[in-house]
């Protein structure tokens, strides 16, 4: 499991202090311990904060699990649900639907000051590509691609705003959610920004154009052309330009966007007068030092975004907040009154300019890929889920070798197999699903046991494994003489609550007494027909 600061991978960034790692699949909880070792002593660290992480905590998210999770000194406990997937500011997180394990190191020191803060970032994309091609000015660009687990159902680019960065935590949230519902997210850093080459004072508004120009001929060379666009402050004005010199989009959506690309001086201040009155001059965007150029500051002054709006002919979704203090909602009202329809306006109500709040990135990204899902044309060949014929249906979704809908009355969910076999792991897979059927009904015997017999039971927690182990004591013998394989299903059972040995040793008794577990030690007759 890496370790990576902001720079660093997407799914690994600290927040408020709180360093977060976000991993699917097994194995991750035992590597935990010798990753924290060898972060405390990270050499990259400042001196003084080496050795100081205080405490971890692991908590397991089941699939299909909704509802906030409230952290303190005391441990986290379940309440109603709210909005899922998102980050809360100070002692809350909410789950975001997925399998995930989540470390946060609480009370941890990175890079400095103590921190108290618990949040979560929604759960990472199924596959992310690192890829590189070459800009407008044949400068490497460096890149990622979020895709889901199976075919996309389309592609889209994410244009960064003004000095930012594709590792942006809104850019990240919003690539991941989008991969989440189908689509493949392109976010690439702009020539001389991030980890891409070349020079920003080389740059231009109109560079940064053909560097989206770039990026979408690369994704039409290698996956497909980008049906849908989505740009960040100057990187909305950006893709409402690029738009008409890639013809497979059909829909647009700008989040915080100004109407003219030279609102981008206003942030200049007083080096306007310096560029132009020498030609250049240095300014402090964001902590950081750029170099801009009287080149610059011409090319975003000749820009004509209304224009190229007014002539756009495909859906545009304009999304932005009453108290942007950077661009103003004006600029939003301009945008969509030169639109033609189709063209939709939501307000990021309570969202600063950066989207900072994770919950508001979120709601944008959500907002985003069910308005896409009208426009795009869906190319993953995913066949509808069936419908609830019975008690539960399992249909093919006829993409790759195994991957299935799983309907059971009104809820929806996929079944696959894991990459090493030819699936590609958007699901859990057959014997999965047999596993958690047993924990989750020794989890549920539990609880109705201890409510009728008023035992202090606060909480139970099943960890199920499943293997094939020889059947050295059976009756007979398998093939070739050898013994038969039998399934073996391990179950750890958590109690958790002021138990005496007498009620511990009395739950453990009426585990094995769940409807589940008695079907899985009987024999059972299975009747199939063909219909």
């Amino acid at each position: 499991m890496p370790i990576a600061g902001a720079d660093g991978d997407p799914s690994i960034q600290p927040i408020d202090g709180v360093l977060l790692l976000v991993e699917h699949g097994e194995g991750v909880v035992e590597r935990v311990g010798h990753e924290l070792e060898r972060l405390a002593d990270d050499p990259a660290r400042p001196p003084e904060h080496r050795g100081r992480v205080v405490e971890t905590r692991v908590v397991q998210l089941a699939v299909g699990l909704v509802g906030d999770a409230v952290a303190d000194d005391e441990g986290l406990q379940q309440r109603p649900p709210d909005v899922t997937g998102a980050q809360r500011p100070v002692h809350e997180h909410v789950d975001d639907r997925h399998s995930s394990i989540i470390v946060a190191l609480h009370r941890a020191i990175w890079p400095c000051g103590t921190a108290t803060t618990w949040a979560i970032l929604p759960g990472v994309s199924a596959r992310i590509e690192r890829i590189e091609f070459a800009g407008s000015q044949d400068a490497v660009l460096a890149a990622r691609l979020d895709l889901p687990a199976g075919p996309p159902r389309g592609f889209a680019v994410f244009a960064h705003c003004f000095t930012c960065s594709k590792d942006l935590r809104a850019a990240t949230c919003i690539a991941t959610q989008l991969a989440q519902v189908g689509f493949g997210v392109l976010r690439f850093d702009f020539t001389g920004l991030g980890a891409s080459e070349g020079e920003f004072s080389n740059t231009n508004f109109s560079s940064n154009v053909d560097d989206l120009v770039a990026a979408a001929a690369w994704l039409r060379e290698h996956h497909q052309a980008p049906q849908l666009l989505i740009g960040h402050s100057l990187g909305g004005a950006a893709v409402l330009a690029a738009a008409a010199q890639i013809p497979e989009v059909s829909a647009i959506a700008t989040i915080g966007a100004p109407a003219a690309a030279s609102h981008v001086t206003g942030v200049l201040a007083d080096a306007v007068d310096e560029i132009d009155r020498a030609g250049e001059a240095t300014v402090e965007l964001a902590g950081r030092t750029f170099t801009v150029r009287r080149q610059f500051v011409d090319d975003v002054c000749s820009q004509k975004v209304l224009e190229q709006v007014g002539s756009y002919r495909g859906a545009l979704l304009v999304m932005h907040s009453p108290i942007d203090n950077t661009v103003g909602i004006e600029h939003a009202a301009r945008i969509f009154e030169a639109a033609r329809h189709p063209k939709s306006f939501v307000v990021l109500d309570g969202a600063d300019h950066l989207l900072t709040d994770q919950r508001d990135a979120l709601f944008a990204a959500k907002v985003i890929g069910t308005w896409a899902a009208r426009y795009v044309d869906d190319t993953s060949g995913l066949a509808p889920p069936p419908a609830p014929t019975a008690q539960v249906v399992v249909a093919e979704t006829t993409q790759g070798a195994f991957l299935n809908h799983v309907v059971v009355g009104h809820h929806r969910f996929l079944a696959d197999e894991p990459e090493s076999v030819g699936g590609f792991d958007a699901g859990p897979s057959p014997y999965d699903l047999l596993a958690a059927a047993l924990g989750a009904c020794t989890s549920m015997t539990l609880r109705m046991y201890a409510t009728r017999k008023s035992i202090a039971l606060d909480r139970v927690t099943v960890e199920v494994t499943h293997d094939k182990v020889h059947a050295t004591d059976a009756d007979g013998a398998g093939v070739d003489g050898a013994a038969p394989r039998l399934d073996r299903f391990h179950r750890a059972i958590h109690l958790e609550g002021a138990l005496g040995d007498d009620d511990r040793t009395r739950l453990l008794e009426i585990a094995d007494r769940c409807p589940v577990h008695r079907t899985l030690e009987q024999s059972s007759l299975i009747e199939t027909v063909l219909v």
